[in-house]
């Protein structure tokens, strides 16, 4: 990641908003790419006034947009039963399953908050797209979440100073904390769903 960094920084200006946007674009389609590292190294180039503050943003967040909305068409189009017979190892068939029984109960919010999902962003786009979402309410509902998202993070990495190892060490820390905070809120809000189901059942009876 570092050498591939140098290297962008080596780019010109225009290229370099393209291979952020592209970056931001794989991140959605292929988990494991680091993406918003990027993007916080392109709100870094931001803070050395070497890129403009809005063309980071608009690159990134077109690339996050396209990239959600490919995984939304693949879904659509291949439909459920391909995904949970293939069971690929980033697309689970048991996650796509639980993304399915979530989008059941809270549609379009899950869209509008998928951005802020660590680990299942990727999921919630084709789950989207397998239960069959109206593609322009999701796309508008998709593009806010990447445009808050991104400008998050973008002053994040903006504000978090001009040398790039020391920035580097806080936005790791800083993915860190987020991501942690984020899988308790997660557990917290599916403990109280779960508390509340197992009182209404027992109300029934």
């Amino acid at each position: 990641m570092d050498a591939f960094l140098e290297y962008l920084s080596s780019l010109p200006n225009f290229l370099i908003y393209i291979l952020l946007g592209i970056s931001a674009y794989v991140e959605n389609v292929f988990p494991p790419i680091p993406g918003d590292t990027i993007t916080a190294f392109g709100a870094f180039l931001v803070g050395t006034q070497r890129l403009s503050f809005f063309g980071v943003y608009v690159s990134t967040t077109i690339g996050s947009l396209c990239g959600f909305m490919t995984l939304f068409w693949i879904g659509n189009t291949l439909g459920r039963k391909f995904f949970i017979e293939k069971d690929y190892r980033f697309f689970k068939a048991k996650d796509i399953i639980k993304a399915e029984d979530w989008f059941r109960k809270y549609g379009y919010y899950l869209i509008l908050l998928n951005r802020f999902f660590p680990g299942i962003r990727s999921v919630i786009s084709l789950a989207g797209g397998i239960s069959r979402l109206k593609p322009i309410p999701t796309t508008l509902l998709a593009m806010a979440s990447a445009c808050t998202w991104n400008l998050l993070w973008i002053l994040a990495g903006y504000f978090l100073g001009t040398n790039w190892e020391t920035a580097k060490e806080k936005f790791s820390s800083l993915v860190f904390r987020y991501n942690i905070g984020a899988l308790i809120i997660v557990a917290i809000i599916v403990g109280i769903i779960v508390v509340i189901a197992i009182r209404k059942k027992r109300k029934n009876r």
